[in-house]
């Protein structure tokens, strides 16, 4: 298996990228930071599996077809492409920029759409393959402070389903998933730009990126529409189907505070939004105290039609028992 995964050279794009290849998969690695590519790489490598570095720019579409060539040539056919990179500013509304919004849409919704087109070029003539779409509860919710990469998300939701339309209009066996994702523990609250007075964190509870690198793993291998991980990402989805305007107030009252810690902003805080920062950042955040390894929810929702089966096969055996009961 060739998997292709975005924002590979930290956070859960870096987590993602060890669990394909745990899974026997050989990987291309794209994201601008090399520092970190190239340790992915090395950690790919001690897996026993091959990777090519991709140093690209998600939101140039030539840079991102020249990676799928890339892979193509140096791994083999691209079986799954995982569409994970991302940008964020932590600000109010009022005090963006037009270019802070275009460049967080740029990488986080124009990058999943030029990955998607990279991945049908060579997947739709096979007549096979997948792509998974790395969302977030943010993609059905917005939140303050958060207003570009909320609408990004919401983009790549919309995006996604009218792919996944047009894929089953066509009849092909080319598939598309979306994984929706809640708080984690990454280096992106180390490096996002933020107007904010204190650092950033994200908002409690906060999960391992490792939880969600293993359900895009189980994802490409089930057919499964949309996987929600972590019982926040639940909670967060039907609570804005259900209540919105009562969400809108909890967040108008508890978000501003939920996205900072209590350490002053540092000044001279450098951010990644137009240029990565050098060095090799890995997968985790300074959270990991305060991280979980699992999500019980998630475990579920990933057996869900084997329990759905095993509680109908019960209730079935618990009616013919009393059935008998009363003939008895």
């Amino acid at each position: 298996m060739v998997v292709v995964v975005t924002g590979a050279s930290a956070g859960l794009g870096r987590a993602t990228a060890r669990a394909f290849a745990r899974a026997g998969a050989d990987l291309g690695l794209l994201a601008r930071g090399v520092d970190g590519l190239e340790a992915a790489r090395r950690e790919v490598e001690a897996l026993g599996r091959r990777a090519v570095v991709l140093a690209a720019d998600v939101a140039d579409p030539a840079q991102v077809e020249a990676a799928a060539e890339r892979v193509e040539r140096d791994l083999g056919p691209i079986d799954v492409w995982v569409n994970n990179a991302m940008a964020s500013v932590l600000s109010p509304i009022v005090e963006m920029t037009p270019e802070d919004f275009r460049r967080v849409t740029d990488v986080t919704y124009h990058g999943v759409v030029f990955g998607t087109m990279a991945a049908l070029k060579r997947m739709l003539p096979r007549n096979r393959g997948v792509i998974l779409q790395i969302g977030s509860a943010l993609a059905y919710r917005g939140i303050p402070l958060q207003s570009a990469y909320c609408a990004a998300k919401h983009a790549v939701q919309g995006f996604t389903d009218s792919l996944r339309c047009e894929l089953l209009h066509d009849g092909t066996r080319v598939r598309v998933s979306m994984i929706q994702l809640p708080a984690m523990n990454t280096p992106q609250f180390d490096w996002v730009k933020s107007r904010m007075p204190r650092q950033p964190q994200p908002v409690p509870p906060i999960y391992q990126p490792e939880v969600a690198a293993d359900a895009i793993v189980w994802a490409a291998t089930h057919d499964r529409r949309e996987l929600s991980v972590g019982a926040t990402t639940v909670a967060a989805i039907w609570g804005d189907k259900v209540a919105p305007a009562l969400i809108d107030r909890y967040l108008a009252a508890t978000a501003y505070e939920g996205q900072q810690t209590d350490v002053p902003a540092d000044p001279a805080r450098r951010d990644n939004l137009w240029h990565p920062l050098p060095g090799d950042h890995g997968a985790h955040g300074r959270f990991d105290d305060r991280s979980s390894y699992s999500s019980p929810q998630t475990w579920i929702n990933e057996r869900l039609p084997a329990l759905a089966l095993l509680a109908g096969a019960a209730v079935l055996l618990l009616g013919a028992s009393r059935q008998a009961m009363r003939r008895g």
